[in-house]
This record gives structure tokens, sequence and C-alpha cells, in this order.
């Protein structure tokens, strides 16, 4: 089930890195990730935007005050990983109370699909936030009459990083994820990617006086 909010672009994304020596040299494999463990097992959590998450496609930024999504930690003993991440369902992120940065243009944003996020012990703790195929669209009426559609052929993951805290936060520093943009006048039709600034803080909805914590 999809549900609508006012935002004109989501930015949610993907980083990696490729490293290549020589023809003749052998790559070195990469270190094995370590273990994980989410607490506390099988508790829901909530997460809420703290301060404006900052959206951009092309040349068209958009300010939103509102977002939220809501998951839970997999029971025991699937809260715990001994060789990388644990993965948790969580809702579709929601945006509202956003600003344009172009005038009279009204966006709404409609997501749906499986989305998930993973947390991965380390120095940082990380985080990788999917999106599935299609998962958010967006449409702008106005000025400007503009469809954007995030992750369009795959899949993307958006690389984010967590922090233990009373709350811990969740934040997303210049991720990106593909898109494509379709409309006429005033639609960035040659954007091929949105990026997502945002820090979200998060809460034991099942017991308000514990906190979600990533470890070892």
């Amino acid at each position: 089930m999809s549900r609508t909010r006012t935002a004109f672009a989501l930015g949610l994304a993907a980083a990696g890195a490729l490293s290549v020596a020589s023809v003749t040299a052998t790559a070195t494999p990469l270190p094995l990730a370590g273990s994980t463990t989410v607490t506390p097992a099988g508790h829901s959590f909530k997460a809420t935007l703290s301060g404006k998450a900052t959206l951009k496609a092309g040349s068209v930024t958009v300010t939103c005050s509102v977002s939220v999504s809501t998951g839970a930690v997999p029971a025991a003993p699937g809260n715990q990983n001994a060789a990388g991440p644990v993965s948790s369902p969580i809702s579709a992120p929601t945006y509202s109370s956003c600003t344009s940065s172009i005038p009279g243009v009204t966006p709404t944003v409609t997501t749906s699909g499986s989305w998930s996020v993973s947390m991965q012990d380390g120095s940082p703790v990380t985080a990788t936030m999917t999106v599935p195929v299609g998962g958010l669209v967006v449409h702008t009426t106005g000025l400007a009459t503009c469809t954007v559609t995030a992750a369009p052929s795959a899949p993307a993951n958006v690389a984010g990083s967590w922090v233990n805290g009373a709350p811990p936060s969740l934040t997303f520093t210049n991720a990106a994820v593909p898109v494509t943009v379709t409309g006429g006048f005033g639609c960035p039709t040659s954007a091929t990617s949105s990026t997502f600034n945002a820090v979200y803080k998060v809460t034991d909805t099942t017991d308000p006086a514990q906190q979600i914590t990533v470890g070892p």
C-alpha cells in the first residue's frame, strides 16, 4: 500500500568504491564483515527527522521538516549475524511540510513496495537503506509538471551511518540514488540522481525507556 506526502525529491544513496591495480596484479580481497548484534531483539522503532532534510534533483532543491519511518528489530536469533549486517524491514519514509526552490510548484511523492535498513557494526557503524524499484515517484504540478522516479531499474542502496545514544541517530550525508526525470519546461530532465541529507532520531516504541543499540 502506498502513501502520498508533499515533497519534490528524495535522495537516498548507495556509496561504493572500486580499486584497480594493474592488469597483471591480483586484486586484494575486501576484509570480511565483522559480527553485528542489534538490540533489544523484537522491539519496534520509529525514526523521526531531526531538524530539516534537504533534497535535490538537478537544480531544484526541497527542504522538508517532517519525515517518519517505522520498523522492528528482528526477533532473536535474527537480530545477530556473526559475519555481516542485520537487516530489518521498514515502512517507506513519508515526507511533508516541504518547500521547493521553484515558486509556484506543487509537489507530491508516492512511496510503495518493500523497504529495508541494515546495520553493520564497526567504526563507524554503517547503515544501508534499500529503496525498491520505483519505490518513490514524485509528481509536480503548477509552473512545472514533472515526474521523478527513484531507483527506476534496480533497488538502490542508500549509505548512511549510525551512532548509538539516547536516542541513537541515523545520518545520511550527500547520499545519491539513481533517478529518471520526465516532463516539460522547468523539469530537471538531465538529472540522473538526487541527493539527500538528513539526520533521524530513532526511538524504541516497544519500551521507550530502552534504546535501539548496534554492537558486535
